[in-house]
């Protein structure tokens, strides 16, 4: 009887570990373990022990106008975020579909030529991934996808604008299918948008946005 409880702690340690450290190599675990690692992380004190890397934005002179008009695209990300976190499929599309038309209205004219050349490198995937999003409630692993994708982008602009608030760039090595994804939030606490109720508190934050 004691073999078999030091065989699930061992085996409990070993992914909660995983999901700290990187390891890509447990393709093979079922769902069960899975939710023991989360039930662990949650007994865990919260992300952030390590240090975080402080970032300021890559623009010091944004117009306030252009300001204003990408906070709404950063908040309907973050929108989506929280849909995403809470298996809600219905909110992740609602943002998606809010983010798209946000995009619309942001002021172009007032950025600087190296503002406007960043912006529009990203402007078109960001809008094809929000769209996409927007369009499959229902189908909250294909919106989970989209949403890898659109991370890269939206940290893009926010790192080089400034997201309004300070913002959380997270890290989960199992989630996209135990490649890793990353994802900003606006918490520093974890709320995993990839693995949702599986492994909620699964993630590190690396970098805060300023």
């Amino acid at each position: 009887m004691k073999k078999i409880i030091i065989g699930a702690l061992v085996i409990a340690t070993i992914t909660f570990a995983a999901c700290n450290s990187g390891n890509k190599s447990h393709e093979g675990h079922e769902q069960d373990t899975a939710a023991m690692a989360g039930e662990a992380m949650q007994q865990e004190a919260p992300a952030g022990d390590s240090a975080i890397a402080e970032v300021k934005p890559q623009f010091a002179n944004v117009d306030a106008k252009v300001a204003a008009s990408l906070k709404p695209v950063i908040d309907h990300y973050l929108h989506i975020k929280n849909g995403l976190a809470g298996d809600n499929s219905a909110e992740a599309a609602s943002g998606g579909e809010e983010m798209a038309e946000a995009m619309g209205k942001v002021d172009k004219s007032a950025m600087t030529p190296e503002q406007q050349k960043l912006y529009t490198e990203n402007e078109d995937d960001l809008k094809e991934h929000a769209e996409h999003i927007g369009k499959n409630k229902g189908n909250i692993e294909h919106q989970r996808e989209h949403f890898v994708e659109m991370s890269e982008d939206v940290y893009a602009l926010v790192k080089a604008f400034g997201g309004g608030q300070a913002l959380y760039h997270d890290h989960c090595p199992m989630a996209n299918n135990n490649k890793g994804a990353f994802w900003l939030s606006e918490t520093k606490e974890i709320k995993n948008p990839y693995l949702g109720s599986k492994m909620p508190t699964c993630g590190t934050a690396k970098e805060v946005i300023q």
